[in-house]
């Protein structure tokens, strides 16, 4: 299969990519890395680099930023970080990829588990996060031609814990290898509206 990771530079997207190109030709980009580069806020962006790369088998999107900090403290500007990147960003990703998707293909997106395993400082990742899980349900059934949308929602990965660990005390990190397997299963299976929790 023809793969497009985006956000193929990050922990995550490097993970995801090591487990997949064995079997299946990888296109990894992002905002700063790979050719050409996207910036998923920009729809323009978005066609730009469909129109150069053709139609796909899959799309993975393991990107998007997210602001952390209390909520007493946060201002709707911050708020919206999440809204605009990581929410609006996989949301446009899938709005112009379905028509460079070839039939059959799949789209995964990324959510996290604070959608349903919340924590202090994180109400905008637990807002986007849900949203991105809903917006995979309500998706899935409107793609056609056999294609599939699903989303992986991981805990904090091993790979990551000295960077994330202290604000989600008590968790269990999970390895890195078995999220990339979450990632493999929504491509390579044949589920779609699904939701794989990694933990």
């Amino acid at each position: 299969m023809k793969i497009l990771v985006v956000g193929a530079s990050g922990t995550i997207g490097r993970l995801v990519i090591r487990e997949l190109a064995p079997r299946h030709e990888i296109i990894g980009t992002g905002r700063n890395q790979g050719e050409p580069q996207i910036d998923i806020v920009s729809e323009e962006s978005i066609r730009r680099l469909f129109q150069k790369v053709g139609k796909v088998d899959a799309i993975i999107a393991v990107a998007g930023n997210v602001h952390w900090g209390a909520l007493a403290e946060m201002t709707a500007e911050q708020f919206k970080l999440g809204l605009q990147e990581k929410l609006m960003g996989q949301v446009n990703l899938t709005l112009v990829g379905q028509h460079f998707l070839n039939d059959g293909g799949s789209i995964t997106l990324t959510s996290g588990s604070l959608s349903h395993d919340p924590y202090p400082g994180g109400a905008s990742f637990t807002t986007v996060n849900s949203a991105i899980d809903g917006f995979v349900r309500g998706a899935a059934i409107e793609l056609g031609q056999g294609r599939r949308i699903n989303s992986v929602s991981p805990n904090v990965l091993r790979e990551s814990w000295d960077t994330y660990g202290a604000g989600v005390p008590g968790t269990d990190p999970v390895p890195g290898e078995k999220v990339a397997l979450a990632y493999r299963k929504s491509v390579e299976g044949r589920q779609t509206g699904q939701t794989y929790r990694v933990w």
